[in-house]
């Protein structure tokens, strides 16, 4: 595949989550609301004893959005090119570990770390390289917002950037590493990174959330100043957060 049938999956990845979120929101976050309109006429149903009585109750009703810290774990997601012109890409698992410290009712700062593991493909060789091990791990803060929301469901944004370390080296055999070697894999190395995406939170008490959160993953790896590549790809995670009682 050349480099012009790619484009259209790179310039996808970036937008894939926001439209991700849109359509869980527009299933998730509509409100609500049971309507049973007594039919007229209709003879009222007889009191039953007290003892018999089925006593309803929301374990809704004290979902707030006024808590000051939130934390969540999740297992994550990933996918990545573990080389400059490498066509095989690497799907990565791992885990997600976010917290968000709220300032105002909408606005708030999230932080996390994330660490992918996984296999990647590599570049045809002689000394028969294939399936080698590659790690990446993500230092990541920035805004966070919360929008649509009600009892049930929220649509939170956050647009997080920091740092990432990749490890491209670990598994080559003694073979020589970098761009120019038998796998074609980046050197090891700290760059920039970023997560722009958000979370889909889904309620089942005031402080426990099942939460989704799809995501554009931002890479700046570089294979010497010959092999500058910034990657976009898309990144998921599912997992459960949970809201400390204390309010702003």
């Amino acid at each position: 595949m050349n480099r012009a049938a790619r484009m259209p999956i790179r310039v996808f990845a970036p937008v894939a989550p926001v439209l991700i979120v849109a359509a869980l929101a527009a299933v998730f976050v509509a409100p609500f609301q049971a309507q049973t309109p007594a039919a007229q006429g209709s003879t009222p149903a007889p009191a039953q004893p007290a003892n018999g009585v089925y006593i309803a109750s929301d374990p809704l009703a004290n979902v707030k959005y006024d808590n000051k810290l939130d934390v969540s774990v999740g297992m994550a997601y990933a996918h990545m090119h573990a080389g400059p012109n490498l066509r095989e890409g690497a799907n990565l698992g791992g885990l997600d570990l976010s917290a968000s410290y709220w300032l105002t009712r909408h606005w708030g700062i999230e932080g996390s770390g994330r660490g992918y593991l996984g296999t990647s493909g590599v570049a045809p060789n002689s000394v028969n390289l294939a399936g080698l091990f590659v790690s990446q791990y993500m230092f990541l803060a920035g805004p966070e917002y919360l929008g649509p929301h009600n009892k049930h469901a929220a649509i939170m944004l956050h647009a997080l950037v920091g740092g990432v370390y990749g490890d491209f080296n670990t598994d080559l055999r003694n073979n020589k590493p970098g761009p120019t070697g038998p796998a074609a894999f980046y050197d090891n190395q700290m760059t920039y990174g970023g997560a722009f995406g958000g979370h889909l939170d889904l309620n089942r008490s005031p402080n426990w959330v099942f939460r989704i959160t799809p995501e554009a993953l931002m890479t700046g790896y570089d294979g010497t100043s010959q092999y500058p590549h910034t990657q976009w790809n898309f990144g998921i995670s599912v997992g459960a957060e949970y809201k400390f009682k204390k309010k702003r």
